[in-house]
């Protein structure tokens, strides 16, 4: 049975959505970890996102992380608003039903203070207590990275590894050394994955549309991600400026009212990009073992060639 056939059924069967017939279903787009349907049904147009797998170890319980995340953002305005969840729906697996926004394709040289807004927005939102917490964003982030490229003792790029050890030592020594910076930031949601692909924009309009491995933790974790160059570069060809970078985080501070002057605040956030170097590298190191193995379920080629290519030039990011 197709899938898009198995997601009529299921969206039918359950009560869900109004469908004419299967062909209301489509393909949309997939992830590393999920897979989106875009569901035309008479009330308006939808996303079923099916998920396969957790990057923060949740298992079966990944949906409903991801739904209670969207239900604590729904108020911000630049998120889908989501509507139901399933942890097991027969013939998909765990799904969750939410608003389809249409619009166009993030760019980093035109839509800078549109992500700005984007981030303001979603960091003053109530936070929710049932969210994972990430207090030492600094400590927890070289954790989950060692995690990574430690989990396959036969992983073939030893070299690689062995540099990622030695920036690893890096940030660990970066965290002591800059802990008291963050003693008395606010805690607030944060994406975590903020590449150009997970943005929609219409205007001067837009939104944030993944949102598997939000935490509550420092706003740096989102500023620094979507700064540093393994983000920038993963869809696009783009590395942001040190001009546009402090024009991005003075747009950011406006609207979010903060009291922290730029050069804090661009201080702070290039510890994280420091930090998020490790994990988006990590990432990779885990990823390339994975996507070299036989029966994977959802591979990208041009995920794969990103991958080998971070890797390949791993001196030059860490340079």
């Amino acid at each position: 049975m197709q899938k898009t056939q198995a997601v009529y059924n299921f969206l039918s069967g359950s009560g869900w959505l109004d469908l004419a017939g299967a062909d209301q279903v489509s393909f949309l787009a997939a992830g590393e970890y999920n897979e989106n349907y875009l569901v035309n049904a008479a009330d308006g147009k939808y996303v079923l996102r099916i998920n396969h797998d957790s990057q923060l170890g949740l298992g079966n319980g990944q949906i409903q992380y991801e739904y209670t995340v969207l239900k604590a953002l729904e108020d911000s305005g630049v998120t889908p608003r989501v509507h139901r969840v399933q942890p097991a729906a027969l013939g998909l697996g765990p799904v969750l039903l939410m608003d389809y926004i249409p619009g166009g394709p993030f760019l980093y040289d035109a839509h800078l203070e549109i992500a700005a807004r984007i981030f303001a927005r979603v960091h003053s939102q109530p936070v929710s207590p049932e969210l994972l917490v990430q207090s030492e964003p600094v400590f927890d982030i070289a954790q989950e990275s060692y995690g990574l490229f430690m989990r396959f003792p036969d992983h073939p790029l030893n070299a690689v590894r062995e540099r990622l050890q030695r920036y690893y030592d890096e940030i660990m020594d970066l965290h002591l050394a800059t802990e008291d910076e963050f003693a008395s930031e606010s805690m607030v949601i944060v994406n975590t994955e903020v590449n150009s692909g997970n943005f929609i924009v219409d205007g001067m309009d837009g939104w944030l549309v993944d949102w598997e491995k939000a935490v509550v933790s420092h706003r740096y974790q989102d500023l620094g991600h979507f700064l540093v160059p393994t983000t920038t570069l993963w869809k696009s060809e783009h590395r942001i400026s040190p001009t546009d970078r402090l024009r991005f985080l003075e747009v950011y501070r406006e609207e979010s009212g903060l009291d922290t002057d730029l050069d804090t605040l661009s201080r702070r956030t290039e510890i994280l990009e420091r930090t998020i170097l490790l994990r988006a590298l990590s990432w990779c190191f885990m990823a390339y073992y994975e996507y070299t193995r036989p029966g994977r379920e959802l591979r990208d080629e041009k995920t794969f060639e990103r991958i080998r290519w971070y890797l390949d030039e791993i001196e030059c990011f860490l340079a």
